[in-house]
C-alpha cells in the first residue's frame, strides 16, 4: 500500500515569468573620453576621464591615478555631470576590464560574524598587483 495519498486541495506550482533585463542606456553626453565631474563617494568633486560604459550600466573612470589619485572605478551615471571636455582615448585598452574585474574574491568573504566579534584588527584592504599594472597601463596610455 502506498505511504503517501496527496492532498487534493494542493495547487501545482506556477511557472514563474522570469523579466529579461534590457541593456542599460548610457546618457548620451557621456562617451568614451568626457571629462566627468564625480558627485558622490569618495572622490566627490573630482573630474575623472570616462574610459568605457560596462555591461552593468556603471561608467568606468579613470583620474588618472598619477594626476589626481582616482583609480579606476566603476561609477552610476547618476552620480556624474558630463562636461563638454573630450580627452582622446584611443590609445587606452580596458578590453580585459569588465563588471567581474571589480568583484570581491571568494576568500575574502568567508570570514564572517565570529572574525568579526572576535576583535582582531581589520585587514588592511590589499590592492593587487594586477590592479597595479591596469593602472598603470591605462595612466601611460
Amino acid at each position: 500500500t502506498p505511504r503517501y495519498y496527496p492532498a487534493e486541495d494542493v495547487k501545482p506550482a506556477k511557472a514563474v515569468h522570469k523579466v529579461k533585463q534590457n541593456p542599460a542606456r548610457v546618457r548620451a553626453s557621456i562617451t568614451p573620453g568626457t571629462v566627468l565631474i564625480l558627485l558622490a563617494g569618495r572622490f566627490r568633486g573630482k573630474r575623472v576621464v570616462c574610459l568605457k560604459a560596462l555591461e552593468s550600466g556603471l561608467l568606468l573612470v579613470s583620474g588618472p591615478y598619477k594626476i589626481n589619485g582616482v583609480p579606476l572605478r566603476r561609477v552610476n551615471q547618476a552620480y556624474v555631470i558630463a562636461t563638454s571636455t573630450k580627452v582622446d582615448v584611443s590609445k587606452v585598452d580596458v578590453k580585459s576590464v569588465n563588471d567581474e574585474y571589480f568583484s570581491r574574491s571568494k576568500d575574502a568573504a568567508k570570514d564572517g560574524e565570529e572574525e568579526f566579534f572576535m576583535g582582531d584588527p581589520q585587514k588592511q584592504a590589499v590592492v593587487s598587483d594586477q590592479r597595479k599594472a591596469d593602472q598603470k597601463k591605462v595612466d601611460d596610455a
